[in-house]
């Protein structure tokens, strides 16, 4: 799934492209929306909300979309062939004079008015990437679940918004705990880096083409994605379960030496002590 950085660069692409711009074409390929025309509208502004994306158009408009694990926007120059997809994966079409921006395979997507957005992203915590960004109130939302494993709280967008799975795994490797360590568990002085650790790595990378957190050319990652790699820092072996309550598992990487706290133990199956709140 797209992070709050990847959200933020898609954000700026469809800002660049569509904004103080009319909109010359409007095909929303969604049952509900299928008869609404944008077509005549300028676009305002696109803005990033989390994982959340908000193109808010003349009227009082704005169309909401959520790309979840598959989803995409798309820009093209008006004479160039689109290629991100068969037709039949096209859920929305923006198109100004210049540019045309095609949504594919989005989950979400629906027409609001602008002053309900937060019917659609009021759930959220502060945006690491956002102007409502507050670390005590981040670390507040956290710290309400002592119990829960920090990788889990970390996921549901309600105590913070921008964490994927990437990050999770990443910024707990960097903190030296594991993702199944409850929140309430975590030591004072990486309970204070956590929110500045977390804002730091998505802010370094909303403009990079290829995230970083290693601040290496190469690998990129510490321990996501590098199993049965061995750690950059001491050499164990990266490993990999999944975290979750059964019904949405995600894959987490940690190393079991630089990482403290508990963990599956090899080969079993994950444990669910915990009922996940994780939000997109």
């Amino acid at each position: 799934m797209p992070e709050g950085d990847t959200i933020w660069q898609a954000a700026k692409r469809l800002h660049d492209a569509l904004a103080g711009k009319v909109l010359t074409r409007s095909d929303l390929r969604v049952p509900k929306y299928a008869t609404a025309d944008l077509t005549g509208r300028a676009v305002l502004d696109v803005t990033a909300r989390g994982k959340h994306l908000l193109t808010r158009v003349e009227g009082g408009l704005t169309l909401h979309s959520h790309l979840r694990m598959d989803g995409a926007w798309k820009i093209y120059a008006s004479d160039q062939r689109w290629t991100g997809g068969p037709v039949h994966q096209i859920r929305a079409i923006l198109g100004v004079h210049d540019r045309n921006a095609v949504g594919y395979r989005l989950p979400v997507l629906e027409l609001l008015r602008t002053a309900d957005e937060q019917e659609a992203v009021g759930h959220l915590g502060p945006d690491l990437l956002g102007p409502d960004w507050d670390a005590e109130r981040a670390l507040a939302n956290l710290a309400a679940t002592p119990d829960r494993p920090l990788g889990e709280a970390l996921l549901d967008q309600r105590n913070l918004a921008g964490i994927g799975n990437v990050y999770k795994s990443e910024l707990c490797f960097l903190l030296g705990v594991t993702p199944w360590l409850p929140v309430g568990a975590l030591p004072a002085d990486r309970t204070a880096k956590l929110p500045v650790l977390a804002k730091k790595l998505l802010e370094a990378n909303r403009d990079r083409p290829v995230r970083n957190t290693t601040g290496r050319r190469a690998p990129d990652l510490f321990v996501y994605g590098r199993t049965p790699r061995p750690c950059l820092r001491c050499g164990t072996r990266i490993r990999v379960a999944d975290q979750g309550d059964g019904s949405r598992e995600r894959p987490t990487y940690w190393c079991p030496t630089c990482q403290t706290g508990p963990a599956p133990a090899p080969g079993s199956p994950p444990t669910h002590r915990f009922r996940s709140r994780t939000l997109p």
